[in-house]
């Protein structure tokens, strides 16, 4: 009898969770998830739509994505509902968000959570203090927002007529000078622009590491200075003398292509393969970062607090995490980002399915584009970019 016992205790303890889940589970089916995600990239709308055809066939779970040009549209709507009363059957279920929309509504008390630690795929993830999957922009996510892809600022040039790129943000002065109209960035409004000025502000901060705290009159105006005089020697020799920019990533990735720049922008390490297997990038093509790293995040999905379909939301968030999703999604011929989940937490299918992945000569290894620089606050971007716009736009 006593042998008995002991068999059946570790039954006894994983009951409670596995049958939260298998509830969960059974909540969710029939639902229909709306996910609202920025729609500005083909290939992400793309793998969306397969993550949908996937969990109606195995959980029931259909998946709608709800296109977006500004995470904040999502967010500005479950205010309003909120505003309105409307504390359950919201019309948001699950939205792709970073930075500080998270922090928005982290604060304000929108967010359905903590929900992260009751995914089954969670045990792939390093959820340990100060890990990447553990803050958003420096803020803590405490289980209310989960993994779902890594993102990493790199440059794209044509290796076929650049050999001389700088291999620091400063270095670009003298590059542009160099070659007078050929760089660019996209607009400060939109996430790429902001990042590449974030991307400087880190390397030329006399302390990076008030940029880690939330942004003070104070701290801004020093760690900053030397931002804008890095800046308004660069401007001058941007395309177009500085006066106008491209509205998007996109739209510069194809001034490179069309030879009007030398350089684009990207948060996907991938993008620039990607770009030459569908012909939108010429096949020399190749990805650089600065020699210090470049910065980097996870992108999340967070389920708002009045989801009307909040079992369903989890159901979609737990398949993203699963390893045979995850290779799925970092195949160069399908997303190509690279995962979220912890290599030495794979079990030997998990790793033989990210081995089996196929290469291409400009998609970099994750050991080659450097060491990771973190986020600043993300109240310092909404700073960087006012101050930006003020400065620099009449």
């Amino acid at each position: 009898m006593k042998r008995s016992l002991l068999a059946l205790l570790p039954l006894m303890f994983a009951t409670p969770a596995l049958a939260d889940w298998a509830q969960t589970l059974e909540a969710a089916k029939g639902q229909t998830v709306y996910f609202n995600a920025w729609g500005g990239d083909a290939r992400t709308n793309a793998f969306i739509a397969w993550v949908g055809t996937q969990t109606e066939a195995q959980y029931g779970v259909k998946v709608e994505q709800v296109k977006l040009s500004d995470t904040a549209e999502a967010v500005t709507r479950v205010i309003a509902e909120k505003a309105a009363g409307q504390d359950t059957g919201g019309s948001v279920d699950m939205i792709w968000i970073n930075g500080p929309n998270f922090l928005a509504m982290k604060d304000q008390g929108l967010l359905h959570g903590p929900f992260v630690a009751d995914l089954p795929n969670a045990k792939y993830l390093d959820l340990s203090a100060g890990s990447a999957a553990s803050v958003d922009f420096t803020v803590p996510v405490e289980g209310m927002e989960s993994p779902w892809r890594l993102a990493k600022f790199v440059f794209s040039y044509d290796s076929a007529k650049v050999s001389d790129l700088p291999d620091t943000m400063a270095g670009f002065v003298d590059w542009a000078a160099a070659h007078k109209g050929r760089l660019t960035h996209p607009d400060p409004s939109n996430f790429m622009g902001a990042t590449f000025l974030k991307q400087a502000l880190i390397e030329m901060a006399p302390d990076p590491a008030v940029l880690q705290q939330p942004v003070t009159d104070a701290a801004f105006a020093a760690a900053s200075a030397p931002l804008w005089a890095w800046y308004d020697a660069l401007r001058p020799n941007l395309w177009q003398e500085g006066a106008t920019f491209p509205a998007s990533a996109e739209v510069q990735n194809q001034m490179l292509n069309d030879g009007e720049v030398d350089v684009s922008t990207s948060f996907d390490p991938a993008s620039t393969a990607a770009a030459i297997a569908e012909g939108t990038l010429p096949a020399t093509a190749r990805v650089f970062v600065p020699k210090a790293g470049s910065i980097g995040n996870i992108s999340f999905v967070a389920i708002p607090y009045n989801a009307a379909h909040a079992a369903g939301a989890e159901v979609v968030a737990n398949f993203l995490l699963d390893p045979a999703t995850q290779a799925h999604m970092q195949d160069i011929s399908v997303l190509g980002s690279f995962s979220v989940l912890d290599p030495a937490k794979l079990d030997g299918a998990g790793a033989a399915a990210f081995a089996a992945l196929p290469k291409a000569e400009a998609l970099p290894a994750l050991e080659g584009l450097g060491p990771v620089l973190l986020e600043p606050h993300a109240s310092w971007m909404t700073r960087l970019v006012d101050e930006w716009a003020k400065r620099y736009t009449k």
